[in-house]
């Protein structure tokens, strides 16, 4: 039974929503699924853009056929070649050996690398175009957006930028195609931001330049491989994208991470909160480094402009959860925040400088004029401290508005 979408005129969505696949890249949590997007134009040469993951090529060559009624496949453009959307290629050629396969050079190299094979090829860059008949392609490369290898299309006729990876979001669609369908902030927007930081976000610089490309081209629709389409309001996604890309923070709130063995540091982290709330700031979210996956800590560092850090010292130096989110932090070129240093220890408190040797790997971090030490157990002087640094909080929250 096919499963196909009318996106405009003559061009359809053919893709797969998976809610089988349980972490994606075997990474990432996806309680919720992720879509993978592909397209077909039905103009006098017929045109595929990208395939779905291998597991659900079936489905997939069953829309395709659907959509083609008989007619034979011209091309077949890959715009990344990340085995979840080229992975069913092969299967549409043994169909199709009519069609070319058209993307860049880097694209065919990674290609072979897979073990896929196209006799017919075409090989693009940057400013080279394509005409379907009624339809006008421009093909822009999009190096380290996120791999090496993508482009973007352009159909200069109506609009429509088959994006890649770029705009992408996880969760599945489940026939709400269009981001206008769906209340995005509300059902979307944290699975589009745990997206782009996680598997974009290191890549802010490249980001920002596609951004400054896109910006002089007369994009009208944005066809992602990921997530709902764009066809309303694109400035408001346009301006996340540009917000996540130069790790500008999203929103002015704090986020208080928290590693704790035996819950005094739990207890220390949920006493700050408290005090910055009752300071009148609200905008305070909590959460446990060891219960929680790096995917969503990453993608609410992104968010907030200021971090707590509360770490346990584990043998001399900070909790290995705790470790394993900063070292992320490192990875993922998470800069331009405000942090604040939290630490316990029995008998030698060290996590705190163990912490700072790590954030001073970053770009543009900036430590409050108050930090916490406690042995064991918050007592009178620690409550102090905690009051002080909630006060450091707020100063800063207040000089960032």
């Amino acid at each position: 039974m096919h499963n196909v979408r009318q996106v405009v005129d003559d061009l359809y969505w053919i893709g797969y929503n998976d809610h089988r696949t349980h972490l994606f890249e075997s990474i990432h949590p996806i309680p919720e699924g992720v879509s993978y997007n592909s397209y077909v134009l039905l103009d006098e040469k017929t045109a595929l853009f990208d395939t779905v993951e291998w597991d659900f090529c079936r489905e997939f060559l069953e829309n395709l056929e659907y959509v083609l009624d008989g007619r034979p496949l011209d091309y077949i453009v890959i715009n990344h070649w990340e085995p979840d959307h080229a992975a069913s290629l092969q299967e549409v050629l043994l169909r199709h050996p009519e069609s070319e396969v058209i993307s860049t050079e880097k694209g065919f190299y990674f290609m072979t690398q897979f073990g896929f094979k196209a006799d017919k090829r075409i090989t693009v860059d940057s400013g080279d175009t394509l005409s379907t008949g009624k339809h006008q392609f421009a093909f822009v490369k999009i190096p380290m957006v996120h791999w090496p290898e993508p482009m973007v299309t352009l159909d200069t006729t109506n609009g429509v930028l088959f994006s890649a990876d770029a705009f992408g979001s996880f969760k599945a669609l489940d026939g709400k195609l269009f981001a206008d369908e769906v209340d995005f902030d509300k059902d979307w927007l944290s699975e589009a931001r745990r997206y782009y930081t996680n598997i974009v976000g290191k890549y802010g610089p490249h980001v920002q330049q596609v951004l400054a490309a896109a910006a002089k081209l007369p994009i009208k629709i944005l066809c992602p491989l990921h997530g709902p389409i764009w066809r309303d309001n694109l400035g408001y996604i346009l301006d996340k994208y540009d917000k996540w890309s130069s790790y500008t923070p999203e929103d002015n709130g704090v986020m208080i991470v928290y590693g704790s063995m035996y819950g005094n540091t739990a207890n220390a982290a949920q006493l700050l909160a408290s005090e910055i709330v009752k300071r009148g700031h609200t905008d305070v979210t909590v959460w446990d480094v060891a219960e929680t996956h790096c995917s969503y800590l990453i993608s609410e560092a992104f968010r907030v402009g200021h971090i707590i850090l509360a770490s346990p010292t584990y043998n001399l130096g900070v909790f290995p959860p705790m470790k394993d989110f900063l070292n992320d932090m490192v990875a993922l070129n998470v800069q331009q925040r405000t942090v604040g240093i939290l630490e316990n220890g029995t008998w030698a408190p060290n996590s705190g400088l163990e912490m700072r040797k790590i954030i001073d790997q970053m770009f543009e971090m900036y430590y409050l004029n108050a930090e916490v030490s406690f042995m064991s157990s918050v007592d009178k002087n620690g409550k102090k401290a905690i009051e002080d640094l909630a006060d450091a909080v707020i100063e800063s929250v207040k000089k960032q508005a």
